[in-house]
Parts: C-alpha cells; structure tokens; sequence
C-alpha cells in the first residue's frame, strides 16, 4: 500500500481519537475509551508503517494536519463549535500546508 495512503488513513483514524477524547469524558466512559485507544494505536502503527518510505518530518506534518482539518470540520458537525472567518482561513492554510508537503 502507498505510504501516502497510510499517511492518510492515519490521519482519518486521528481525528477519530481526537473526538473519541471528547466522547471519553476523561477515561470514565469504558467503551469510548476503549474505541480511542485502539484509533490511537491505529494510527500511531499506521504513521510508523508510512514513516518507512516517506521523510519523518514530511509524514508528521500531514498527519497532524489531516487529523487538525479533521477534528476542526468533526468539532463543528457534533459539537457545534462555532465558525468564523479565522477559523475558515485557518483550516484552509492547514490544508495549503499538507498539499505543500505532499508536492515537494
């Protein structure tokens, strides 16, 4: 599989323990906890999996990133955080960014 493929499920699975730290409420709920965990550790093993072909910096950085975009755009939808014109600009430099990194 494509390193860059890993890279990005990685990420796809760090927005996913980034809201299931949310849903955990601090470890005290025992199935979200459980779910976050085993996303983190998917995601980690992943990343490590796509670090074998790609520059570490280079696979660090799109990986926060996709997990920042990610958890942003999933704080909106389920938690109605809120959305303003910095926050929009923000994302979409995130996203400059990665697509940055990709292309070099």
């Amino acid at each position: 599989m494509s390193p860059w493929v890993l890279v990005a499920l990685a990420g796809v699975l760090e927005t996913g323990w980034a809201i299931g730290l949310k849903y955990s409420e601090g470890f005290t709920r025992p199935l979200p906890s459980a779910l976050t965990i085993v996303g983190a550790l998917g995601s980690f093993w992943l990343l490590s999996m796509a670090m074998k072909d790609l520059p570490v910096g280079t696979a660090y950085a799109v990986w926060v990133g996709i997990g920042t975009l990610g958890t942003a755009i999933m704080a909106v939808m389920l938690f109605g955080e809120p959305v303003s014109l910095a926050r929009v600009l923000g994302i979409l430099l995130i996203l400059s960014g990665i697509v940055a990194l990709k292309l070099a």
